[in-house]
């Protein structure tokens, strides 16, 4: 089950005096299908040594606001009530910074381990901690259905280059069953957390952040909510996902994105419930091409280019060559940031993708490209056009400074697409407009549906 997911981050000893195990749980907010979880329970029973798990709630961290935060701690408390049923303390810490909080824990602790992240703060983090203190730190990947290194050793090409690989993996890590170990140790009832998740508002009202991304009503964090969002797909939408995935104006998406950027679900558990779902084969190809080789991918991306996050290093070369060519092109329509973000624009349809996501924090994935594409189009120049996009992207969306994400909006500059024909502004860059939105699907229902949703919010 744990083939190629576990990496001590360094060469130090565990403590056999130590009276607990420590599970830093950071990507994988959830008690179920997490392999550094059982991977925890396992070595805490064999050892003989009681269990804690520790979340560090960064309260300080970029873009950090209301929504995101609602659906970060509605994720902990539904976690916290998942390991209390297993009889595992669960505590929240104030990281400021969590590396301080784990090094004191350390001293009276066997082992940490924790679950793998892939952008730079997270990696960043874990390998401060591993060099500051004497205790052994085990890293557990359980976000990925391949692990990440095993998959390819270096930076993919495209969706094609790596999809061969991934396949040829598939069914090894596919068929691998789930072990599901019970906790033999006693629950800690002397830690302390430092939140009361009882009372999210309050915790919330007492935070230095961002309040005018409020809460979304569309979505609630937590593993709970994840598995009947599953359960709800693969029973009402997968069957008609192949022919319906890039239709805006319906709802067939499985909308799992937030809970996957949060952690509470599994892509390993998601992936073998839809193959033994029985539904469509055409359906399940496709999904499986998003949820896995297209993440994957965009991971891939993250893990091996550390300039994902940077104008400058998160394309290729073509892709810079044509938009050089391309920067003095005249732009007929120009917009700040504050008329984007107000979606105050001459396009009903991008203004619509806006109100979208202001208002729900997600988008179709296919408005979410010609939202992107458009900024481009309306931008002075193509680096303002990405600090744009990344600003909004971050900001509003709940699955927003993800692996998805980044490669997301360097796909809307090449990354992992090919050149295309010449045309003004974008060069070789991939274009969208308004006609191709038209012949793809009902996109004034889209409008509707969307306005229905504005004013619902001026009802409320």
């Amino acid at each position: 089950m744990f083939e190629n997911r576990i990496k001590s981050l360094n060469v130090k000893p565990i403590n056999k005096k130590g009276s607990k195990i420590v599970y830093w749980m950071q990507r994988s907010i959830r008690g179920e299908y997490n392999h550094a979880l059982e991977y925890a329970i396992q070595m805490s029973n064999d050892l003989k040594k009681d269990l804690l798990v520790v979340f560090g709630l960064d309260i300080a961290y970029s873009e950090a606001n209301e929504r995101s935060f609602y659906f970060l701690l509605e994720s902990l408390r539904d976690v916290k009530r998942i390991l209390e049923e297993k009889r595992i303390k669960f505590v929240v810490l104030d990281s400021s910074p969590i590396t301080k909080k784990l090094i004191n824990l350390s001293e009276d602790t066997a082992c940490i381990i924790t679950d793998r992240g892939y952008l730079k703060g997270l990696i960043n983090m874990r390998n401060e901690l591993a060099e500051k203190i004497e205790i052994r730190l085990i890293q557990v990947e359980s976000d990925v259905v391949v692990p990440i290194e095993i998959a390819s050793n270096k930076e993919e090409y495209s969706a094609r280059t790596i999809r061969g690989k991934i396949h040829k993996l598939w069914d090894y890590y596919i068929n691998k069953k789930f072990m599901n170990t019970n906790y033999e140790g006693t629950f800690l009832k002397d830690e302390k957390s430092d939140f009361n998740l009882e009372n999210i508002d309050k915790i919330i009202d007492g935070l230095d952040i961002d309040k005018t991304v409020k809460k979304t009503s569309f979505s609630q964090g937590g593993e709970t909510k994840a598995n009947e969002l599953l359960d709800l797909f693969i029973s009402k939408k997968l069957d008609g996902y192949y022919e319906y995935k890039n239709f805006p104006e319906l709802d067939y998406q499985s909308d799992l994105s937030p809970y996957l950027h949060f952690g509470n679900i599994s892509p390993l558990l998601i992936i073998q419930k839809v193959l033994k779902s029985g539904k469509s084969t055409e359906s399940i190809d496709g999904f499986i091409e998003e949820l896995v080789i297209r993440r994957e991918l965009a991971i891939n991306f993250v893990y091996y280019n550390k300039g994902y996050d940077k104008f400058e290093n998160m394309t290729y070369s073509w892709a810079y060559d044509t938009m050089k060519a391309h920067e003095s092109d005249k732009r007929e329509y120009v917009y700040s940031i504050a008329e984007l973000e107000q979606a105050k624009t001459h396009d009903i349809y991008w203004n619509t993708a806006q109100n979208e996501m202001t208002i729900t924090g997600k988008m179709h994935g296919y408005m979410r490209m010609y939202w992107a594409k458009k900024i481009i189009e309306w931008s002075l120049d193509y680096k303002e056009a990405y600090e744009t996009i990344k600003y909004l992207n971050n900001k509003y969306f709940l699955d927003g400074r993800d692996e998805n994400g980044y490669a997301g909006i360097a796909w809307c500059f090449g990354k992992h697409d090919r050149a295309w024909f010449q045309r003004e502004i974008f060069g070789k860059l991939r274009y969208m407009n308004s006609n191709g939105l038209k012949s793809k699907f009902n996109i004034e229902e889209y409008v509707r549906k969307i306005k229905d949703l504005e004013w619902n919010k001026e009802e409320k």
